[in-house]
């Protein structure tokens, strides 16, 4: 890979720096001078209607986004990343969660660093799909001939974020008699509380770790199949020897790892270990083996139509020109809020119940990935990068937070989502009465009122009117809107898998486009392995070890004391 470009040396970004000094923020004066700004500014996405025409940018501003984009060369690393370059470049690695999600018989055949990808990725998926299927149809049985009723999935940041996310999105999906549950966190309260009313003999593990060797994982493992030992010699289940408790790790727990070894040493019959690999990112990875899980609850045609919606959306991302690319739009805009108009932090808030983790989910994607303060060639940035991802569902958030994001002093840009036909179409039959009232249609009013509201806002003459003759002036201006408030909205048919997957890919394609700009490394996380190496160092400190705690500096030293004496 050619070194990145400081996007700040580049005429675009010259040229963005004095548009937005003379630049007046103006949503209703733009919309009244331009009927046609909405369907302009409007773009369709597979199954997403995507609009930006509430965003602070004119017909200029995105000119010169994709200009800035065209400086830094990101058409060509939009290639270089399809291709298999070695693109993470502090880890030598391809970068290549796209190839998880072509369709079988692709052409051209997708051959990197000698491997058949295409080959690949496609063996796993056939081996999780027969694997799916036996556990679904109850071929797949526990060591006492019991069916499995509950898939508990053990892994930790992307071996657990994307796949919960997807899990509670696609509940309509999940077939009667199955369910899930996701253990992530190391505290012993996580794993005892996911276990706590589970049958032994109708439980199933599924360790999602690359190396087998995650702290969290690991730990949250041993934990599980201690329990899983107890419960059945308890219930008379098996018998309290080794030859039994080995036959039953092999019929209640498959990992999602490459470390057939370690696998092995764990009890786990490595025939039952479903690969992937090193060019697949943790954040990237749930369209991977790491959504085993989820492929049992939803079924194979199902996740297999949620790799189809990815699947869309790299094709017009790879495809598609940069002046009407969606993912490129919006991560440009992104990049614009940040860079120009000194946004710090994004929301994300989905107007759909069975989305309320995926907030949580972009978290990760996003500030894993763009959290960076040098760029790909060890250069320093001297800029912002990345934001502070947050959200809920609405309509909680206008109960908690949206109240900041209307009338505060800061700039939150906001993306807004909602699904036209819901999984469970009520109505309210109000006071009792023959009039009843979709409660969907209802919820979506609130969708589409608050970015009304956030982009028009509302003027002190309006409120004076409203309020009618003698109104208080100080009452007047706490009831003013400022608007001008940026927000995109994105409306789907329903929340099927294929739109789910179309979503991932969205952000997914987004948060690549701010790396591009900022010329970072999107794809490794430094910052994460600090901390979990200073943790194995510190805890024989913790647990006792005063040599340990000597080597601590003075307040983690007082903190560990403190502690001592506390759990004693």
């Amino acid at each position: 890979m050619s070194a990145p470009i400081d996007p700040t040396t580049t005429p675009a970004w010259a040229d963005l720096a004095r548009h937005r000094d003379e630049l007046v923020p103006d949503l209703r004066g733009w919309f009244d001078a331009d009927p046609e700004r909405a369907q302009r500014m409007s773009h369709q996405l597979a199954d997403l209607h995507v609009d930006l025409s509430k965003n602070l940018a004119t017909d200029e501003t995105l000119s010169l986004l994709v200009q800035l984009a065209e400086d830094v060369g990101l058409r060509d690393r939009i290639g270089a990343m399809l291709a298999g370059e070695h693109i993470n470049t502090t880890e030598d690695r391809a970068v290549l969660h796209t190839a998880l999600r072509r369709p079988r018989g692709a052409e051209p055949r997708l051959v990197v660093d000698g491997q058949d990808v295409d080959h690949d990725v496609h063996e796993v998926l056939d081996k999780m799909y027969a694997f799916a299927e036996q556990v679904r149809s109850g071929e797949w049985t526990g060591v006492t001939g019991k069916r499995v009723e509950t898939v508990v999935n053990i892994g930790i940041g992307g071996s657990d974020l994307g796949p919960v996310m997807a899990y509670e999105a696609l509940q309509p999906y999940v077939q009667a008699g199955l369910r899930c549950r996701f253990v992530s966190n190391i505290d012993p309260t996580d794993i005892a509380q996911k276990t706590a009313d589970l049958d032994p003999e109708t439980t199933l593990f599924v360790v999602a770790s690359k190396t087998f060797g995650t702290l969290e994982t690991l730990t949250n493992a041993r934990l599980a199949r201690a329990w899983l030992w107890r419960g059945l010699q308890e219930a008379g289940a098996i018998e309290d020897t080794d030859t039994a408790r080995s036959a039953a790790v092999a019929k209640h727990f498959v990992a999602v790892s490459t470390a057939l070894d370690k696998v092995a040493d764990f009890g786990i019959d490595p025939a039952n270990a479903f690969g992937f690999w090193d060019w697949v990112g943790g954040r990237y990875s749930m369209d991977s083996a790491i959504g085993l899980s989820l492929a049992i609850a939803i079924g194979p045609e199902a996740f297999a139509d949620m790799l189809a919606g990815f699947h869309a959306v790299d094709v017009h991302f790879a495809t598609t020109d940069l002046a009407r690319n969606v993912p490129v739009l919006m991560g440009l805009l992104n990049v614009w809020y940040t860079n120009f108009l000194g946004a710090h932090t994004h929301a994300v808030l989905p107007y759909a119940q069975h989305l309320h983790r995926f907030a949580a989910y972009l978290q990760q994607l996003t500030m894993e990935s763009n959290g960076k303060s040098v760029r790909s060639d060890g250069a320093g940035v001297g800029y912002d990068t990345g934001e502070v991802f947050w959200g809920e569902p609405g309509t909680n958030g206008q109960h908690a937070f949206y109240q900041l994001i209307h009338q505060g002093t800061r700039l939150i840009p906001a993306d807004f989502i909602a699904v036209a036909t819901p999984a469970h179409p009520l109505v309210d039959t109000g006071s009792g009465g023959d009039e009843t009232i979709d409660v969907h249609a209802l919820f979506l009013a609130n969708f589409f009122a608050q970015t009304r509201a956030l982009a028009f806002g509302k003027t002190a003459e309006e409120v004076a009117e409203e309020m009618g003759e003698g109104a208080d002036p100080a009452v007047v201006a706490a009831r003013t809107f400022p608007g001008n408030r940026p927000t995109t909205s994105i409306l789907a048919p329903a929340l099927t898998p294929s739109v789910l997957g179309q979503l991932v890919a969205l952000y997914e394609h987004i948060t690549f486009v701010q790396g591009v700009v900022w010329g970072i490394d999107s794809f490794d996380q430094w910052g994460v392995e600090l901390g979990k190496k200073l943790a194995l160092e510190i805890a024989p400190a913790v647990t006792g070890d005063d040599d340990a705690l000597a080597a601590q500096d003075p307040s983690t030293q007082a903190l560990i004391r403190r502690y001592r004496e506390l759990r004693r």
